[in-house]
């Protein structure tokens, strides 16, 4: 009875070793591969109210992506083009504006904290004018996606191809803080290179380039 136990828990303590090693190897990544890379932001963006529920082109923001190698991020200018007008989330304005309509007075300008560090950074005044006594100062985004310097990406024939942001930066609509949903490895590129050969996207034909010198040159 004694062995039997004991042999239950040894049996036991295999399968939960096994388990942790399974879980371990598939949180692995080579060097290089960023993979689920989600870093903290210096202010909190959220894709998912932006590029979901708001339903704003990728391109609105990342322009870039048209006629650049890189997609680039947004000047803090174009935040303002909305945030000029919308300072805080709508749920936070309708109860000021119900709570100031009991106490019969003129609702107050909210002003979310994450948009104040916009605000701040553009070194504007409690009325969004420009404050002479201040300097502007840039946002330091964290980058996310970032690839070898051997390599050489380029986002122009890709989009003019009508592949989907998605394709390479998965549910993106989703995310409310952005994280590296591929490996955007080597192998990783050329599979879907191979796969999309021949293929149509967005009712286009393509022939994506299996040369080497494409991506390395």
């Amino acid at each position: 009875m004694k062995g039997r136990m004991i042999s239950i828990i040894l049996l036991v303590g295999i399968l939960l070793v096994s388990a942790s090693l399974l879980w371990a190897m598939g949180r692995f990544h080579l060097p290089g591969n960023n993979q689920d890379y989600r870093p903290v932001q210096p202010l909190e963006y959220s894709h998912r109210v932006h590029a979901g529920e708001q339903a704003i082109p990728c391109l609105y923001c990342h322009g870039g992506a048209e006629s650049s190698r890189h997609a680039g991020i947004p000047a803090a200018n174009v935040c303002m083009n909305c945030h000029k007008y919308v300072t805080a989330p709508l749920g936070a304005v309708r109860e000021e504006e119900r709570i100031a309509q009991e106490e019969g007075r003129e609702p107050r300008i909210l002003v979310s904290s994450e948009l104040q560090k916009l605000y701040d950074a553009l070194a504007l005044d409690e009325k969004l004018n420009r404050d002479p006594l201040r300097e502007p100062q840039p946002i330091r985004w964290v980058r996310i996606h970032k690839l070898p310097d051997f390599v050489a990406f380029d986002h122009r024939p890709h989009v003019t191809a009508g592949v989907g942001c998605q394709t390479c930066h998965g549910p993106i609509e989703s995310m409310d803080r952005v994280r590296q949903f591929s490996s955007l490895t080597m192998g990783w590129c050329v599979n879907c290179h191979r796969e999309s050969g021949g293929t149509r996207i967005a009712g286009r034909p393509v022939a994506p380039s299996l040369d080497c010198t494409t991506c390395h040159y």
